[in-house]
């Protein structure tokens, strides 16, 4: 049966009015804004059978140099579900997504009483009340529970078992140091909670405890640490970001005068949602304008000819996450080019990149790479700041905080961590320049890009970096 619909003016606005935001926001984009899905990263299953051999091969190569590196002979990483410990993401299967009730992660270098050199048979690795993550733990579980007093009546407390068969554990092994996951300075080892350390504490006794060492760069050093394999994939996942910001910022998603930075924001995350990705966090999509300021712009404005455009995106796959600052600018009738007090802003940006990349070497804290770029830009004549950090596992990843936005005299406890070989970096800054076609309004011109440092030392970017600004034309 054929229904006939007839709609005044009125009505159909009445009808507009209620649809969707999102499906009113498309009709600010291009036609063709949004290509159909893909995967191109591979199915689900291909990336966790690709993960798995990453982690395999960590917990292997690099985990028991670490442990000798940092003398502690046992480690100890206890949680529950849902308060897991922020190194769970490194040492886990891409199949677990919590831990089971209690579980306790034990490592012991059995090799380190006898000063034999450190190799992959010399650290025993144990899961009490966990699963094996696909066989690179001896999983052990009690069924025997402890009986305590509950408010009056005798109680099987399910899960504090978990401790006992750790004493035991303990107790055959005879470690000297037992390190555990506690910081004031660094939240990537600070996973042990108040009341897992209660509970451990009073289990083992004064005996034990008294060998507890907080773990410190252990895990922050663990979590860093980046394997060969995993770079190649980086390099991949970085080449992508960059496609997608192109796309992003052209005729082909923006009309000038008609699309809207939110139109763009929202754009980014339909499209990482239908390629099967993720993202660590709500991406943004600014616009500087000449003769006017941020607040004169407001925070959603259309885009038009002449605004320079400025993004800030980053997708998430396979445990691994991008960061990432891209530039564009929009050209005006009969332009064909960028002005050049534009591009000698984005050359600016550029030579604060090189100067990071000459510091970033293994042995030096954040705070020491900090204070050389800062020392470069005064030479240069460049007004700008530096605040760059770690990537990886997490967004802002575990290791050196290389300044912070407003900390560019050094970030105290944060930015004394070393830089180490095979980790990442987001290289984030802005460099703040007047330029003479806007009157000598200053253009703020911030870039991130991620970049490795290999296990040689030797930097380089994971993909590239932006010395040109991508060019928006009107159709």
């Amino acid at each position: 049966m054929k229904i006939r619909m007839c709609f005044g003016g009125a009505a159909l606005m009445a009808l507009v009015l209620t649809l969707p935001t999102g499906l009113v926001a498309q009709n600010r984009l291009a036609s063709n804004a949004t290509p159909a899905a893909e995967r191109p990263f591979g199915t689900l299953r291909e990336q966790a059978a690709m993960q798995q051999g990453w982690l395999k091969k960590r917990l292997d190569t690099v985990l028991p140099g670490l442990m000798r590196k940092h003398g502690i002979d046992m480690w100890v990483v206890p949680m529950r579900e849902y308060n897991e410990d922020p190194v769970f993401w490194s040492i886990t299967a891409p199949e677990t997504f919590a831990a089971r009730r209690r579980t306790i992660y034990v490592f012991f270098d059995t090799c380190a009483a006898a000063g034999t050199p450190v190799s992959t048979a010399c650290v025993e690795r144990i899961a009490f009340g966990g699963t094996s993550q696909g066989g690179v733990f001896d999983a052990r579980r009690s069924s025997t529970p402890v009986v305590a007093d509950v408010g009056g009546q005798q109680a099987e407390l399910w899960g504090d078992e978990q401790w006992q068969v750790l004493k035991r554990a303990i107790e055959e092994r005879k470690p000297s140091v037992i390190g555990i996951n506690r910081s004031t300075i660094f939240a990537f080892t600070d996973g042990l909670s108040s009341g897992e350390l209660q509970g451990m504490s009073e289990a083992l006794g004064a005996t034990w405890t008294s060998k507890f060492r907080n773990a410190e760069e252990l895990p922050l050093e663990l979590i860093a640490s980046r394997l060969p394999e995993e770079e190649a994939f980086f390099e991949r996942m970085n080449a992508h970001v960059w496609q997608m910001t192109q796309q992003m910022f052209s005729a082909d998603v923006i009309v000038p005068g008609t699309t809207r930075t939110s139109d763009l924001v929202w754009w980014w995350r339909q499209r990482v949602n239908d390629q099967g990705l993720g993202t660590w966090f709500q991406p943004s999509v600014s616009v500087q304008r000449q003769g006017a300021t941020s607040g004169e712009i407001g925070e959603d404005p259309i885009i038009m000819p002449g605004d320079v455009l400025h993004c800030d995106v980053g997708i998430t796959v396979a445990r691994l996450n991008t960061d990432t600052q891209h530039n564009a600018y929009v050209l005006k009738a009969g332009e064909t080019d960028v002005p050049a007090g534009l591009k000698k802003a984005l050359a600016n940006a550029n030579a604060m990149q090189n100067f990071a990349m000459q510091e970033m070497r293994p042995g030096r804290t954040g705070n020491e790479a900090l204070m050389s770029v800062l020392a470069q830009m005064k030479a240069a004549g460049i007004n700008g700041t530096m605040y760059s950090h770690p990537i990886g596992m997490n967004g802002h990843g575990a290791g050196p905080l290389v300044g912070l936005w407003d900390y560019q005299a050094g970030v105290p406890g944060r930015g004394d961590a070393k830089v180490i070989p095979s980790m990442w970096f987001s290289i984030e800054l802005q460099a703040t320049t007047p330029v003479p076609e806007w009157g000598g309004q200053p253009v703020r011109m911030a870039q991130e890009e991620d970049m490795i440092i290999g296990a040689d030392g030797k930097t380089r970017w994971a993909h590239k970096r932006q010395d040109t600004l991508f060019l928006v034309r009107s159709r």
